[in-house]
């Protein structure tokens, strides 16, 4: 007697075929295309969670470039003159503080300007 894989591949069918909600044409409809349409953005979902990270904080770094060098100093000479002055300020925070806190950053900038010099 042969034994059919009916129900299996149907359930592995409809598992890639709600993945593929939204999808257009026959990347929606057409199992093997869902399944190549839903694979690929399986793989482009698991690289951009690790750039995601770095694309932040290169976002990050640019905002506190931007206010030190208003505040008459670069980027790195900012960095070397926080840790000098054993300022543990994350970058996260620097950028928010550059965006939304100008007086509190520019007094964090006089502070490693004085801990270079």
């Amino acid at each position: 007697m042969r034994i059919k894989g009916g129900v299996k591949a149907r359930k592995r069918h409809n598992k890639y075929q709600k993945m593929a909600e939204g999808y257009r044409g026959g990347r929606g409809l057409l199992y093997r295309s869902v399944r190549e349409a839903v694979e690929r953005g399986l793989d482009f979902a698991f690289r951009d969670r690790r750039q995601r990270k770095r694309d932040f904080r290169k976002l990050w770094i640019i905002r506190i470039n931007a206010a030190a060098r208003e505040c008459g100093l670069s980027y790195s000479r900012m960095m070397d003159g926080l840790r000098k002055a054993n300022v543990d300020v994350d970058r996260k925070m620097l950028a928010d503080m550059a965006v939304m806190d100008k007086a509190g950053f520019a007094a964090l900038a006089a502070t490693a300007k004085a801990a270079v010099a």
